[in-house]
């Protein structure tokens, strides 16, 4: 991910005022710089770091701010950057796994606009939209809906249907997604390249839908996560190679390190249905039960099929938990 510095948007590409019906500058004020600090010991801290930084959104006039979730998992430290160049401490209320969302409190008055909450399921592919950083209109990029489809990431993830926009962002990490109507339509969560036709692959933005927001705010708010049963956690980082599951990486003590899974290892079946790709592989897992049933796998290594078991687990057992201010 792009540090955040004196970097600028090109002209070319930065948002016009006069290219939208809703008032920019307000909208873009909404978004401010969010910079964590990440214990050495957190469970994350080898894979995110210990420094990160990135964007957030204001979402309600008395501070709460929506990020990625990864920018501040086990963070103990956070501070806001607004746009007239305050910067205000915060602190964790919430993050959530299943969709990458992050909340934040700041710890002090803002007296910013909020920006409200569109319908990401209403918006369409060719949509004129604008992915917002931290620093006004120079920090953020004029670009369009290019696709919108299902998303698996290698960390056991999946969005039924993420946004892709271009051109990309180049600190994309918690950009605000303004819809044409001036409100939030989603988070900036990945960079990534676009295969095309002619010329050499281009960059876009994956954007996780503000439409999985609402039905887990309350809990957010009130528990600090959804109410409801955890997910099975692996602890495993994967990729699909010709249609086939391969294990790249093992989280340190994690159930697949912990059930002698290894790199390289190919993923055959679970539960005796076959899997060939990320997002099919992550929902038969998850739909076997919650955090801690025990999954049957067949895996292929060093040119023999190997029938295996493995305890699953519950990931956010294994990170430092939010420190309340």
């Amino acid at each position: 991910m792009a540090s955040v510095s004196d970097w600028k948007v090109p002209p070319s590409v930065q948002p016009k005022p006069g290219d939208y019906a809703y008032d920019l500058e307000a909208a873009l004020s909404a978004v401010v710089g969010v910079r964590a600090v990440v214990p050495p010991d957190a469970f994350t801290a080898d894979t995110l770091g210990t420094e990160r930084a990135g964007n957030g959104v204001l979402i309600r006039a008395d501070g709460l701010v929506l990020t990625i979730g990864y920018l501040i998992t086990e963070a103990e430290t956070i501070w806001l950057t607004l746009i007239d160049g305050r910067a205000v401490p915060g602190t964790v209320l919430a993050y959530d796994q299943a969709t990458g969302f992050g909340l934040i409190q700041a710890l002090a008055r803002l007296d910013l606009p909020a920006l409200p909450l569109g319908s990401s399921s209403a918006a369409s592919i060719g949509e004129r939209v604008v992915v917002a950083g931290a620093g006004g209109r120079a920090k953020s990029v004029a670009a369009r809906i290019v696709a919108k489809q299902e998303f698996a990431g290698y960390w056991e993830y999946v969005v039924d249907e993420a946004i892709f926009t271009s051109p990309s962002h180049p600190n994309w990490g918690g950009t605000a997604l303004i819809g044409p109507n001036g409100d939030l339509l989603g988070i900036g969560s990945l960079q990534l390249q676009e295969g095309r036709e002619q010329g050499p692959p281009g960059d876009i933005n994956m954007i996780v839908p503000i439409d999985l927001l609402p039905p887990i705010f309350d809990d957010l708010l009130t528990l600090g996560r959804p109410n409801q049963p955890p997910r099975p956690w692996l602890g495993l980082y994967t990729t699909a190679i010709e249609n086939r599951i391969v294990v790249v990486g093992l989280a340190k003590e994690g159930p697949a390190q912990k059930a002698d899974l290894r790199t390289g290892d190919v993923l055959l079946s679970v539960a005796g249905g076959e899997v060939r790709d990320l997002a099919q592989f992550y929902r038969r897992i998850w739909s076997l039960g919650p955090a801690g049933v025990e999954i049957p796998m067949s895996i292929y290594r060093d040119g023999k099929t190997i029938e295996t078991r493995l305890k699953t687990g519950d990931r956010n057992r294994f990170l430092k938990a939010p420190k309340l201010h």
